[in-house]
């Protein structure tokens, strides 16, 4: 049984690739952590909850940091819709969120499965930089981490330059890509193009005709009107199910590489860039893994394998 750790803020996207993690039999996911991000953190906890019933689990879901370290919150509203699930109106799930704070929650599960839990981090990395100042240890004793953040080398969707996970709060992705931690960044480039669901390819999924197929294109109603319509792309692009498909199944993976990776805080223009040294040119050591590209006949089998 493999052990995960699901980081969050959980909006239309985010609850698609929890989905897919509690939907795979040999992964037991320890706990969901909530952070601010594309929604308030208690809207954020109450989707996470939410779609741990849809799934029929009990996975427990914690709350924690209600703001980026070092500045204000804003929130992506204008692509998840009012309640982050594209107008769904979710029902308040039935069971209330851990009392315990989601970062000492993390820091617990971590040592207590030392070099078994895989983190998978879907939104601003505000509660993972926390847990590392608190308890600096834990990085070198998670198996592997996945970040659904950043862009390597090229556009962003939230500013010209910056994916906005790594927007929302630069402070603390600088503080996680410094930490130690052994992590792959998969940008937002990877959801893009044909790596979008068009419209033959939604329609098949509701085709299915189940729970999961149903929930999964509900939520990103108005994802999918935000994507054609802001980003001129064919239909539902899903950044955080495929960093979550590759953190279930690396081999999807075709090409990455370890490189040196800052991102900037300073700078309002380039605010949340992830500079990726690409040549070596700051003879600077690698801390990152960086996902170049991805089969993507396999993201998509991966999906359609835990909603069927």
């Amino acid at each position: 049984m493999r052990r995960f750790w699901i980081d969050t803020d959980t909006a239309s996207d985010d609850a698609v690739a929890i989905l897919m993690a509690l939907r795979t039999s040999d992964v037991h996911v320890e706990g969901i952590s909530v952070a601010a991000g594309n929604v308030p953190v208690e809207m954020g906890a109450r989707n996470a909850r939410y779609t741990v019933e849809v799934c029929g689990k009990e996975t427990p879901v914690y709350v924690g940091a209600d703001k980026p370290l070092l500045r204000e919150p804003h929130f992506a509203y204008f692509f998840h819709g009012p309640d982050g699930m594209g107008g769904t109106n979710p029902l308040e799930p039935k069971r209330p969120v851990q009392e315990k704070h989601a970062v000492p929650a993390f820091i617990e599960a971590v040592r207590k499965y030392p070099g078994e839990i895989t983190l998978v981090t879907l939104g601003p990395l505000t509660n993972m930089a926390l847990a590392f100042a608190q308890a600096p240890d834990i990085a070198k004793k998670i198996k592997m981490c996945y970040v659904m953040g950043g862009a390597a080398n090229t556009l962003g969707n939230i500013t010209p330059s910056a994916e906005f996970n790594i927007w929302f709060d630069p402070d603390a992705a600088r503080m996680f890509f410094h930490s130690g931690i052994p992590f792959m960044m998969v940008g937002w480039e990877h959801c893009r193009g044909k790596a979008n669901f068009d419209e033959a390819e939604i329609q098949s999924i509701l085709d299915m005709q189940t729970t999961y197929a149903k929930f999964s294109i509900d939520i990103n109603a108005t994802a999918i009107a935000i994507n054609r319509d802001m980003y001129s792309e064919p239909g539902l692009s899903l950044p955080d199910p495929v960093t979550m498909a590759i953190a279930l199944d690396p081999s999807i993976v075709t090409r990455s590489g370890k490189y040196y990776v800052d991102v900037e805080t300073n700078s309002e223009l380039t605010r949340g860039a992830t500079i990726v040294d690409e040549l070596g040119v700051t003879q600077k050591m690698a801390n990152a893994e960086v996902c170049w590209s991805i089969d993507i006949a396999r993201w998509k089998e991966a999906l359609y394998k835990t909603i069927r």
